[in-house]
């Protein structure tokens, strides 16, 4: 196909080289004209601006570093909004806000492009290795057309939903994995201040439950299908487990913030009777507090397990 691609930075420099490499016509544009070297060497064109690189283009791809970026690339003077053909995609491959990607896909929509929110996860080794995944929002049949070409540098593209989905899936991605790593950091330091050798300690937890699984896979049995009975572990052993934790944190000096607002879950739903629930079951109160009830049925969840690759 014959492709424009914005933005030759840390992770759309290999993204723009794996489409060169799959015989596709690319024409890249990045504001370091030397981002773009290893891409003309590989057998891509050149172009000085965005509206160059859009022009003609079947589908156009942007790896810019947030909004404000994506916006004066899509809007701004000579913007894809003015370049782009009606028929055409463009995807988003920025991590960026689901309210400005539906923003301005109805303000494409007027014009005939079609555009994709596509946020990537995998990091620049993935890039590099062609190992991302790509989470899109938007028209169903115009991704069919295009799913080839984003094979093309990445081995999990998934539609999520509609324009939006993807954003809202990335943010949920990422902001989990940080909020995690501020717990590991908790946990790994009162073990360790405990007088534990840190690789020690490292090296037995990883062998745990939560250590043997994938991070969540942990909403499979309790969180999806909105059951919390019978227990795989009840709330009142978890709850005496997570209080000695903090109990030694306080020993050893050891602020443990996210581990005392986690207690603080768990003894609110001990007062609600919970305790001879899963010790999953203070998850309901995030799904009170926000107003829903997240019920999906178990043989859906078993068909989506199967259908993952890995």
């Amino acid at each position: 196909m014959k492709l424009g691609f914005i933005g030759l930075g840390t992770m759309g420099r290999h993204m723009a080289r794996h489409l060169v490499e799959a015989g596709h016509e690319v024409t890249v544009h990045d504001l370091r004209p030397e981002a773009a070297e290893e891409h003309l060497a590989a057998g891509a064109r050149w172009s000085d601006t965005v509206a160059g690189a859009a022009a003609g283009a079947e589908a156009v791809f942007t790896s810019l570093p947030g909004p404000p970026e994506v916006q004066a690339v899509a809007l701004g003077d000579g913007g894809l909004l003015e370049a782009m053909d009606p028929g055409s995609a463009w995807f988003d491959l920025s991590t960026n806000s689901p309210t400005v990607l539906r923003d301005l896909h109805a303000r494409f929509a007027e014009r005939g492009v079609f555009v994709f929110d596509a946020p990537v996860s995998g990091g620049p080794r993935g890039a590099a290795n062609r190992k991302l995944a790509i989470w899109l929002g938007g028209d169903a049949e115009v991704y069919g057309r295009f799913e080839p070409v984003l094979r093309d540098f990445s081995d999990q593209p998934v539609r999520v939903g509609e324009i939006g989905a993807g954003s809202v899936a990335k943010l949920a991605h990422n902001c989990a994995g940080y909020v995690v790593q501020t717990a590991l950091a908790e946990v790994m330091t009162m073990g360790v201040k405990a007088g534990v050798d840190p690789l020690e300690l490292f090296t037995a937890i990883r062998q745990g439950a939560i250590g043997r699984r994938r991070t969540f896979d942990g909403l499979v049995e309790q969180f999806l299908p909105g059951e919390y009975e019978p227990p795989a572990f009840a709330l009142r052993l978890a709850h005496k487990d997570v209080s000695l934790a903090c109990a030694l944190g306080r020993e050893q000096g050891v602020p443990m913030r996210l581990a005392n607002l986690t207690l603080e879950e768990m003894t609110e739903a001990m007062g609600r009777g919970w305790g001879g629930l899963d010790s999953r079951s203070p998850m309901r109160l995030q799904q009170e507090r926000a107003g829903l009830d997240i019920r999906v049925d178990r043989a859906d969840i078993r068909a989506a397990l199967e259908a993952d690759p890995t």
